[in-house]
């Protein structure tokens, strides 16, 4: 199966389908099992039941090939475009019980990605006229931070770094334990590699000069109340690339960024953004005959 746009990491959600397939299918659909004959085959149709954009493609047709390699699944949508109601997204033939058994997980995965996607694109869109770039976050649901992130790009995003392990970002934790931005940002860079970048969360003004003083790669602006965001703008004027974080919104977005701030993270595009609607109907294509279903739960 070609990847496109997500072959890089392409072990690593082959791991990820084969994990929720084995949550959600365990030793067998016995809904399936019992009442479609083993012989019936079908051709499942997905399309969208609302507007949005597409993310997620090349992993539902993972799902059906893991489930049963016999299944052909044809996209008829690529990750990125925009879907309108009653668009055909998809379909898959082949045998009826591994359609509907594979059916949820392609379906989880399709409107889960879609709706980060959607709720991304929305949100670069408001920043269009803007120097701001939206950005991600780390608030993602564990194990599936690669493809959250990714369903973040075909939105028009940006991601921010993808662990603790890729960046350095020094919060107020870190500082307090530190015993200050200078000696936090000092010890991050006889730590760190010389190709890491080191970002410090600060509060207020005085926090913004102290992170200058250290020469800090980008100053991550928290919870700061609009003015002091801008004037923390104009103090740091290219010293340091600045981010904005904390309390954003759809709503006051274009205000953020307003402020000539160059990244806006959002930790919403992950962990609040809404399903897109997006449903999987079959034809029947070979009923079989009732007599072939398997009524053993036990059976394969």
């Amino acid at each position: 199966m070609e990847m496109s746009k997500v072959e890089w990491f392409y072990p690593q959600v082959r791991k990820i389908v084969a994990q929720a397939l084995a949550e959600d299918v365990g030793s067998g659909d016995i809904t399936a099992m019992s009442t479609v004959p083993a012989e019936a085959t079908t051709r499942g149709i997905i399309h969208a039941k609302e507007t949005g954009i597409l993310a997620g493609i090349d992993v539902a047709a993972l799902v059906f090939e893991l489930m049963d390699r016999q299944l052909r699944f044809t996209a008829h949508k690529k990750d990125g475009e925009p879907l309108r109601r009653g668009d055909v997204i998809a379909e898959v033939t082949g045998s009826a019980r591994s359609v509907l058994t594979a059916e949820r997980v392609a379906l989880n995965f399709l409107q889960h990605l879609s709706g980060i996607a959607t709720k991304t694109a929305r949100c670069a869109e408001k920043l269009t006229y803007y120097p701001a770039h939206i950005v991600d976050t780390r608030k993602t649901i564990p194990g599936l931070r690669v493809l959250e992130k990714y369903a973040v790009r075909v939105g028009g995003g940006r991601n921010h770094r993808f662990g603790l392990y890729d960046a350095v970002l020094i919060k107020d934790n870190h500082i307090r334990l530190a015993g200050g931005i200078a000696q936090a940002v000092s010890q991050a860079r006889h730590y760190a590699p010389h190709t890491a970048k080191i970002e410090v969360e600060v509060e207020d003004l005085q926090q913004v000069a102290q992170a200058l003083e250290a020469n800090a790669d980008i100053i991550m602006l928290d919870n700061m109340p609009l003015e002091m965001m801008r004037e923390a703008v104009q103090i740091i004027n290219g010293a340091a690339l600045v981010e904005a974080s904390g309390g954003v919104t759809e709503e006051n977005l274009v205000d953020i960024a307003k402020t000539g701030v160059d990244f806006i993270s959002m930790g919403a595009l992950t962990h609040s953004a809404r399903a897109l609607d997006i449903s999987l109907d079959v034809e029947v294509m070979k009923r079989g005959s009732s007599d072939g279903a398997n009524t053993d739960p036990g059976g394969h």
